[in-house]
């Protein structure tokens, strides 16, 4: 059955994908040139992202919806397992939001251009870099748009959690939006970093109560970043807890 996957997958999910993925950036794109994106940018990654999850045959669960609320905004803090973190933020958190991306991204072909005409928050290198950063936001993040970040910085190489960066925590208080931290599993067994093909499985996403900007404050950044770390590491497959 396992072959039969790979050859499906390889033969029959992988083309249609990528064409699928040509026509939601070309749209993107499109919209982007002709003004304001909100819907597009997000209604169709959505389209997008699902595809990814039904054409190779793989089931989702989501936990927690109940936590967040469609017209406030939120700075998302996930942990990063794999591939599929994206497209299990995009197609099932239920939540219109913009990622902070690292700047080397926007050199993507074809859907990194995308992600700039979808206006999507760069993070460039250095305290400076996390000052514009925080000027994007500010404007962006408005009546219900939300942000999702990474606070790893890349993908695991493990299954297991790398330490947080400072840079989100501190975009987060000067913000002053509430955190949100999410639990992503499975994914690092669906399609981590070293594998070279999707395997069937099980990808689930635990929304987790906010932590408010008043929750947090006297708090050290140190302090909020372990709370979040803790939070995310709890729900986490045994195997995969630090």
């Amino acid at each position: 059955m396992n072959i039969l996957y790979k050859i499906y997958s390889f033969l029959i999910a992988l083309p249609i994908f990528i064409v699928i993925t040509i026509i939601v950036a070309s749209c993107v794109i499109i919209a982007g040139f002709l003004g304001d994106t909100t819907f597009v940018a997000y209604h169709f990654p959505k389209f997008w992202s699902k595809c990814a999850f039904w054409l190779f045959l793989l089931k989702v669960k989501v936990e927690g919806r109940e936590h967040i609320k469609e017209d406030e905004s939120y700075v998302f803090l996930a942990n990063h397992q794999g591939y599929y973190d994206i497209f299990l933020a995009y197609g099932y958190l239920g939540h219109n939001f913009k990622w902070m991306m690292k700047e080397y991204l926007k050199k993507i072909p074809f859907v990194g251009y995308a992600c700039v005409k979808a206006k999507h928050i760069y993070l460039p290198d250095g305290i400076s870099g996390i000052a514009k950063a925080v000027q994007q936001a500010r404007e962006t993040l408005q009546g219900g748009m939300s942000m999702i970040i990474f606070p790893e910085g890349t993908r695991t190489r493990t299954g297991k959690m790398s330490p947080f960066k400072r840079g989100s925590f501190m975009l987060a208080n000067e913000i002053g939006l509430p955190i949100v931290p999410l639990t992503i599993n499975g994914s690092f067994d669906v399609f981590s970093r070293n594998a070279w093909s999707v395997s069937r499985g099980t990808v689930t996403l635990t929304i987790h109560p906010p932590i408010t900007a008043e929750q947090r404050k006297g708090k050290q950044t140190k302090e909020v970043m372990q709370e979040v770390f803790d939070i995310i590491n709890a729900r986490l497959d045994e195997k995969y807890r630090s």
